[in-house]
């Protein structure tokens, strides 16, 4: 498929256009073009390369759909939305924090890429919008303020929504890379509200998990768990970073990990349901290149907009 017409087919993601009688069947006009992220590895954890869409098969909600295109995503661009944790307990390691955010943004900077700053504690701000220029970046992260709560739910919620507010472009990939040492510990928020925000603006997340005592048995490890399932469902990925001088190196991980991705994209069957969510599965036609490859991508999506 030539770029004019990926782009052609990317531009439906974020409307539906109604059927009228002056329009070609041939549009897809009653459904929207889903996009999927897909990373697949082998036995040794490394890209598995020249795929095609012959060698998958899709189904949502258990009825086959046909792949509409599939390409190499390491040319597509990003939004890169980088949540900090401010939260007192890790302001020892803040200067580590910012030196690797540094040369992880500049590492990964396109032309094409844009990228934004939130930092959370006791609250959520934005520090930085949605820009393609990383200086910006590197002033915003001199003017994170350290707190005392982690609000680590209402972060992932609102950066979630910050993809949303601002638009990308048609065939832009969305990611929130989150940096935090624990769990939520305010009253308000959930995680199964950050859940539907992440899914809902079609967000990979991936968690870098510092963990401030490696191996303590008596270290409530439930905030660890939940942030490895945020990054789970949405197709992302997660690390847990036992010494702090090893986040230099996640962030390379996760700037390597966007670079070897397949983009895939569908036009969903017409569903007899009316659950606002769908489930997605993706698996390799040949069962001996399944029998040594693991496959990772959103495995749902919501079919509306949050209001």
């Amino acid at each position: 498929m030539s770029s004019a017409l990926r782009l052609s087919a990317f531009a439906l993601l974020t409307f539906a256009l109604p059927v009228t009688a002056q329009q070609p069947a041939t549009l897809h006009l009653n459904s929207r073009l889903v996009n999927v992220a897909l990373n697949v590895s082998d036995d040794h954890g490394a890209p598995v390369h020249n795929l095609t869409a012959a060698d998958f098969e899709l189904s949502e909600d258990d009825r086959p759909q046909r792949i509409a295109f599939f390409d190499q995503a390491s040319s597509s661009p990003l939004d890169i939305l980088l949540v900090v944790d401010a939260s007192e307990s890790v302001a020892p390691y803040q200067h580590l924090e910012r030196a690797a955010a540094r040369t992880f943004l500049h590492s990964l900077q396109d032309q094409h890429d844009r990228i934004a700053l939130v930092a959370f504690s006791d609250t959520v701000a934005e520090l930085a919008p949605f820009t393609s220029n990383p200086r910006r970046i590197d002033a915003a992260l001199g003017h994170i303020h350290h707190g005392h709560a982690t609000a680590l739910y209402d972060a992932v919620s609102f950066a979630s929504r910050r993809f949303t507010d601002t638009g990308s472009a048609p065939n832009t990939r969305r990611v929130l890379v989150l940096i935090t040492d624990g769990e939520n510990t305010t009253r308000h928020g959930s995680y199964d509200s950050a859940l539907e925000a992440a899914l809902r603006s079609g967000a990979m997340i991936y968690s870098l998990i510092l963990i401030p005592v490696e191996a303590d048995a008596g270290r409530d490890t439930g905030g660890e768990h939940a942030l490895m399932q945020l990054a789970t469902d949405t197709g992302g990925q997660s690390y847990s970073i036992a010494q702090h001088t090893d986040l230099a190196l996640a962030l390379q991980h996760v700037s390597d990990d966007l670079r070897t991705q397949y983009a895939l994209g569908y036009y969903p069957a017409a569903m007899t349901t009316t659950s606002p969510i769908r489930h997605i599965h993706l698996q390799l036609i040949k069962p001996a290149l399944a029998a040594r490859t693991s496959l990772r991508y959103r495995t749902s999506y919501y079919t509306f907009t949050q209001p």
